[in-house]
């Protein structure tokens, strides 16, 4: 799932907050937010598109010195501003939004002045560069020739772009794979020139037509010239070390998760998951195999090879179902339609009308993720969402190939459709965009976001999806433990210097990933730190918080109420869904550790 935080994203004028008490310091803190979220965009014009204000469509991202010192002086500012409200003076739900925005704040600084990726993170650029032009030609929100016309003028400040990226790197402490990953992904931009804006230049007047033409071939230019400034003088000198460290990683912990869970306690509770849901797995296993040898007589207390072996049969039951190299995209176009009639036959949850489109994942976003839920900014509700997959790299062999479709079996496509669109992400987001608090909408919790789409898989299994299979119940366990494993391999990686080697053991042993579904998680938790904790995280307070709201409402428990009561305070952490849904303080956190 693509999500934001504030360290990359701009914020965007509309409605502030929720409807408040009144209080001096309600009226304080909205004219704060507001304030806020009117001036931060300037600073960061693409996400601004991407988020729904486009006032700075034309704009195109600084990224030089003075920028990030103009930065972090506007968060300075406002932290300033914010410590001067009487929290306690506040609304609930303005308490909320105020602890989210002063972590968010704070978070931002972090990242500018101590993980300082602008400086050895040349992925985050590739991704903006692109960005700047793929969110205004995706979506219709405007007339194309208004797009068109702020298109150009983003290409025509592109190679500024590119060259300040050059000057900012520091080579030496770029990773490799970094380097690697950005290679790939620059020419990125040229595809959506070619696919997005090329097929479009006829509907333009001549003046206009020229003019972006004139800055197509300026871009095309600078392209080029920077992909051999990757290949020719990042890539050899690429030296940095792709591990963050435990000092670095707790902090960013802390600050990504907004969690009262800590490094250690996540790692305590993976590991009790890790073996409570490899033995679930082993039991519905069972169940497969003794359809498919009924005269085989499975042993009382199997020792571990056993159970391994007897999952790995359930499992190869299940891949039998493949989809074809070239049909992800079509399939999963009818699983939406499935998913979504299931939903409303069972009541599972208030379903929205909004437009969702199952795309090729644009080239430029292409090498993190297989697939990711991209929906509108709160500005754009009732836009377009679309579901990305990735297709497959053309240079994979047959053996790749069938490596990857065998952990994307038809069963798969269905877990993952759940998790990206219905009821997972699509809907969630649809819901998270109607809270009249925009402040809130963009501060959304990373965890919450995931952790839904990861307890929704559960919801629909244990609800019955696909007539109560029981290979669908083995492939929602197997994608479970790959978000517990998710969460292992990400402190075992960036803290404590675990090695492809074993960690390919895990997810293909332990997990039982596919190779190639492993092979690519190596290279994910090389790019990325934390993010990959937030699937676990976030459905264990899921998980928490639905068993402890059931035995307070007893016998009163409505599913479908519950639901729609956690999806209404938009996307906080969950301590604060916590808190509103089950009456209590709102917490006040360190915003960081």
């Amino acid at each position: 799932m693509k999500w934001t935080l504030i360290a990359l994203v701009p914020l965007f004028v509309g409605s502030v907050v929720a409807a408040a008490g009144g209080s001096s310091a309600d009226s304080r803190f909205e004219k704060l937010a507001a304030d806020f979220l009117d001036r931060f965009p300037a600073l960061a014009p693409v996400t601004a598109t991407q988020l729904g204000d486009h006032r700075f469509d034309g704009e195109l991202d600084e990224v030089s010195a003075e920028d990030r010192e103009m930065t972090a002086a506007f968060y300075r500012e406002f932290l300033g501003e914010l410590e001067g409200i009487d929290r306690e003076e506040l609304s609930r739900a303005n308490q909320v939004d105020a602890e989210l925005l002063a972590h968010e704040l704070r978070y931002g600084l972090f990242r500018l002045e101590e993980l300082q990726k602008w400086a050895w993170n040349p992925v985050r650029y590739s991704q903006l560069a692109g960005g700047a032009l793929y969110s205004l030609m995706a979506r219709d929100f405007a007339p194309l020739a208004e797009r068109l016309g702020n298109l150009t003028l983003r290409l025509e400040k592109l190679p500024r772009l590119f060259e300040q990226v050059r000057a900012t790197l520091e080579p030496a402490r770029v990773p490799k794979v970094h380097a690697e990953t950005a290679a790939r992904q620059n020419r990125g931009v040229l595809s959506i020139l070619d696919n997005m804006v090329v097929p479009h230049l006829g509907e333009l007047a001549e003046p206009e037509r020229l003019r972006l033409e004139t800055a197509m071939a300026s871009v095309r230019r600078a392209v080029e010239e920077h992909q051999k400034w990757l290949d020719e003088e990042l890539l050899p000198a690429a030296a940095g070390d792709f591990r963050i460290g435990a000092e670095l990683f707790d902090e960013k912990l802390a600050f990504s998760l907004h969690s009262p869970l800590d490094r250690a306690q996540v790692k305590r509770r993976a590991e009790t998951e890790f073996e409570r849901v490899r033995a679930e797995m082993y039991e519905v296993a069972r169940e497969v195999y003794a359809a498919q040898n009924p005269y085989d007589e499975l042993p009382e207390e199997p020792d571990e090879a056993y159970r391994q072996a007897i999952v790995r049969a359930a499992l190869e039951v299940a891949y039998r179902q493949l989809p074809g190299r070239d049909e992800i995209v079509e399939v999963i176009r009818g699983m939406i339609d499935q998913t979504t009639a299931f939903v409303r036959e069972k009541d599972l949850v208030t379903v929205p009308d909004d437009p969702v489109e199952i795309i090729v994942m644009p080239e430029f976003q292409r090498g993190v993720s297989v697939a990711y839920c991209d929906s509108p900014g709160p500005l754009d509700v009732g836009q377009k969402t679309f579901y990305a997959v990735a297709p497959l790299p053309e240079d994979w062999t047959d053996e790749q190939v069938r490596s990857f479709l065998r952990e994307y079996n038809l069963l798969s496509l269905q877990d993952l459709t759940i998790h990206e669109a219905m009821p997972g992400h699509f809907l969630q987001l649809a819901h998270s965009n109607r809270y009249p608090s925009v402040l809130r909408a963009v501060l959304s919790s990373g965890p919450f976001v995931e952790g839904w789409a990861v307890y929704t898989e559960r919801v629909m299994v244990d609800a019955g999806y696909l007539d109560g299979d029981p290979l669908m119940r083995l492939i929602q366990l197997k994608w479970y433990l790959r978000a517990v494993t998710n969460a292992l391999l990400d402190q075992a990686i960036h803290v404590d210097g675990m090695e492809r080697e074993a960690a390919m053991r895990l997810m293909i042993e332990g997990a039982f990933q596919e190779e190639r579904e492993a092979a690519g998680k190596w290279v994910r938790a090389q790019l990325t730190s934390t993010q990959l904790s937030s699937y676990f995280v976030g459905y264990q307070e899921h998980a928490d918080l639905r068993r402890d709201f059931e035995a307070a409402a007893g016998e009163a428990f409505d599913l479908k109420a519950y639901h729609d009561k956690v999806l209404s305070f938009g996307s906080p952490p969950a301590q604060f869904v916590r808190a509103l849904v089950l009456d209590q303080p709102i917490p006040r956190t360190a915003a960081g550790p």
